[in-house]
């Protein structure tokens, strides 16, 4: 009885340690799992060999079911609806995942190799008819088959970080970005590249993605266009090429576009402004090149237009204006070098302005201003009309004062303010040559020179109130002695003019006081009344016959009247 009590207990223990050992295992391989995930290297881990497919159920165009990693897949990829991320995504590694599909209806499976795709993976695509409509497509790896890797998690978290920071890039990038292969291509493309799709495509993106910018085989960088609701919008594109595919850059243009294209219409703008001018215009450039000229520059200089358009430089278009006589004519070769480079200089460091007196009669000003960025601007200027009319001015000028020099009474011109505005040989005779600049200066230097008297006051008198059809005459002392007519004539302008005649002797005047003018005493000896008579009317006074003694006021008429004693 005892053994059989001991048989039982001895079989219920060893039972009780199988199943504590299997409660044992069960426990303590979820907690190796767990320190493997949290990167627990003491123990080398051992391959998986039931790592699951990336498997998908598909019927009419839509998913119905998918395997854990073909859904952790498709939460990686962007899009709006599962298919669509899904082909987006095969596109990239299969050529035209779709055919795939329809030779697996067709024929009940079909598979295709990948190529090398943006990884180094090749996997391979298995698509298998199940009936029903429904087809399951399978993505394996055939170099990793029936491997379970297992990656270091510090090293993943670093590429997944890695890849979070290239992927928001590329998404908020303000370019377009794609990627195409040898063929042209489209086998990826960034955020803004696939908005712009979407935009023509109604929301609808299908692979290939069409190409928006066609560069074609065409030299890049290039500038090249897309036009978008009604909308032209310009890129500068770039690319760089790498094994089998090159990555295209789209960088929009519109405002360098809108900018150039405001300056041509400048430029055109300034052209017709300068195509109607008379004066010649010729814009050189840094290196002194011709840059711009218009149409006057051609009639002024006679150069040939395909000279002038060759765009030659500022020493070849002086050299040919000297050829053709119409630059002045130097004594040397050297010389005209010098002038030449004077010129430049003086030009470039502010602005000069030159004569040219051609052998051909004309006359030209040259004017040269500095630009910026170091360029020069020359305006050539036909004068000749002008230096003509100025030389004739200037001799009717000198004519005028050959004349005014010529006659013998002595004149002085005076504006509206008593400026001295001419006055003749005669004049600086009679009065000295330091004379003054206003007319109040001139009454002072004659009250100075010939004293004061009823002719002096009454000449003051005359100046100042004297309008342009009065003409008041008398007589005063003279500077040397004896008897002086004067004159006052209103000229336009509110200017006057002051006539002295020819100074008479003081024998001729007489030594006894006598009378001239309005109210003009001078003292001089008495002499017979015909002489004075002849004294006066010589001065352009009329004196009346049998006038008694006493001063007596002139009358304008035909001839000023004065009283004689």
């Amino acid at each position: 009885m005892s053994a059989t009590v001991t048989m039982v207990m001895a079989l219920a223990a060893g039972t009780l340690s199988v199943m504590l050992a299997l409660l044992a295992m069960r426990l303590v391989d979820p907690l190796l799992d767990a320190l493997r995930g949290r990167g627990w290297t003491g123990r080398r881990a051992s391959p998986d060999f039931r790592a699951e497919p990336v498997c998908l159920l598909l019927r009419d165009g839509r998913i119905i079911d998918a395997t854990g990693p073909a859904r952790t897949l498709l939460a990686t990829l962007p899009g709006d609806s599962d298919w669509q991320r899904l082909l987006a995504w095969l596109a990239q590694r299969f050529d035209d995942p779709q055919a795939v599909i329809r030779r697996a209806l067709a024929e009940g499976r079909a598979e295709s190799p990948g190529g090398a795709g943006l990884g180094a993976a090749r996997l391979c695509l298995a698509a298998e008819d199940l009936g029903a409509g429904v087809l399951r497509l399978t993505i394996t790896d055939p170099a990793a088959e029936n491997a379970g890797i297992v990656i270091d998690s510090q090293s993943l978290a670093a590429m997944e970080e890695e890849l979070a920071v290239l992927r928001e890039s590329m998404d908020h990038a303000p370019v377009l970005i794609w990627r195409e292969d040898a063929g042209g291509a489209v086998t990826w493309a960034n955020a803004a590249y696939l908005h712009e799709v979407e935009t023509q495509a109604d929301g609808e993106v299908r692979w290939p993605m069409p190409r928006l910018i066609d560069t074609g085989g065409a030299a890049l960088p290039r500038r090249a266009s897309i036009t978008l609701d009604d909308q032209v919008r310009w890129y500068d594109c770039h690319a760089r090429a790498a094994d089998g595919h090159r990555m295209i850059f789209a960088v929009p243009a519109d405002d360098a576009v809108r900018a150039e294209r405001s300056l041509r219409e400048f430029v055109q703008t300034l052209t017709k402004t300068f195509a109607d001018l008379p004066i010649g215009l010729a814009i050189f450039d840094r290196e002194r090149r011709l840059q711009l000229f218009n149409p006057a520059l051609i009639d002024l200089t006679g150069l040939a237009t395909g000279f002038l358009t060759a765009r030659p430089t500022l020493y070849a278009v002086l050299d040919a204006l000297r050829e053709s006589r119409m630059a002045p004519e130097p004594k040397d070769y050297r010389s005209w070098r010098n002038m030449m480079a004077t010129l430049e200089a003086a030009a470039a460091s502010g602005h000069h302005v030159e004569t040219w007196s051609l052998p051909g009669g004309q006359t030209y000003r040259v004017t040269g201003r500095p630009h910026p960025d170091g360029a020069i601007a020359f305006l050539f200027e036909d004068i000749t009309s002008e230096m003509a009319l100025t030389r004739r001015f200037r001799a009717e000028l000198a004519l005028g004062a050959e004349v005014l020099d010529a006659v013998g009474d002595a004149l002085a011109v005076f504006d509206a303010d008593g400026r001295l505005i001419s006055a003749n040989r005669a004049y600086g005779r009679l009065w000295g040559d330091g004379q003054p600049s206003t007319l109040r200066g001139h009454q002072e230097l004659w009250r100075r020179t010939a004293g004061e008297g009823a002719g002096f006051d009454g000449l003051r008198s005359a100046l100042s109130g004297a309008g342009r059809d009065e003409t008041p005459r008398g007589a005063m002392a003279a500077p040397g002695g004896g008897l002086l007519s004067w004159t006052v004539r209103g000229l336009s302008g509110a200017r006057r003019m002051v006539l002295f005649g020819q100074a008479l002797p003081q024998a001729a005047a007489g030594a006894d006081s006598a009378t001239a003018g309005s109210g003009a005493g001078v003292a001089a000896a008495p002499v017979a009344p015909d002489a004075r008579r002849a004294a006066l009317a010589g001065a352009g006074i009329e004196v009346a016959a049998g006038a008694g003694s006493g001063d007596g006021p002139a009358r304008e008429g035909s001839g000023a009247k004065a009283g004689a004693a």
